[in-house]
């Protein structure tokens, strides 16, 4: 007799309930961190049968009206040319593939961060192209003392200096090109910035 090692349906049943949770949790505002790949997590499927590469974005296609997606790439990598193994693209490549799936799908893209931005030349350029197609582009800046200065980081010339993301929807989904890009460090600058505004919000990972 066949079991089934893995229902899929029930995964994006389950998933996206547990998010609807999460935020009301906090008030109506989500920050949803995603660890490994969003799109295409061939490894997952490989690893666990009935999984599917595109499990995780069609969970939030349960939710689409309230996602909103921002893309985090470290201006760093962009410099240095990093390649994503899997695909043998440059991770700048990889987020205007990825700003295209998701738009394909009907996903709402906002804006892509450039974090450890120091005005590098190809990190203005793919600003540029970016903002071509209609993205915003905001900056995140090395922290000194980050990540063990919590007073510091904490402050105005911590997340303080770091541009304010303008989000329009309760669900906001941080994802990257890879590794090493600063997911995490985007959500938690952005909780700064939203209690400086008084707006309740919260974070959480999404493995």
């Amino acid at each position: 007799m066949k079991q089934t090692g893995f229902d899929n349906e029930k995964y994006l049943q389950t998933q996206s309930e547990h998010i609807r949770k999460r935020i009301a949790q906090f008030g109506g505002k989500l920050y949803l961190e995603f660890g490994g790949k969003l799109y295409d997590d061939n490894h997952a499927s490989r690893v666990l049968p009935g999984f599917q590469p595109d499990s995780k974005l069609q969970m939030l296609l349960q939710l689409k009206e309230q996602v909103e997606m921002v893309i985090v790439i470290n201006a760093d990598d962009i410099e240095k040319n990093k390649i994503r193994g899997d695909l043998g693209i440059t991770y700048d490549r990889d987020v205007i593939r990825l700003i295209d799936v998701f738009r394909g799908f009907g996903l709402y893209v906002s804006s892509v961060v450039l974090t450890r931005y120091a005005e590098q030349n190809m990190a203005k350029a793919f600003q540029n192209r970016l903002e071509a197609m209609d993205i915003k582009v905001y900056h995140h800046y090395d922290i000194e003392g980050y990540p063990s200065n919590i007073t510091h980081i904490v402050s105005e010339e911590g997340y303080g200096k770091n541009d304010y993301i303008e989000t329009t929807r309760q669900l906001v989904v941080i994802t990257a090109p890879g590794p090493g890009s600063g997911k995490m460090a985007t959500c938690l600058s952005q909780l700064y910035h939203e209690y400086q505004r008084n707006i309740s919000a919260g974070y959480a990972k999404f493995e």
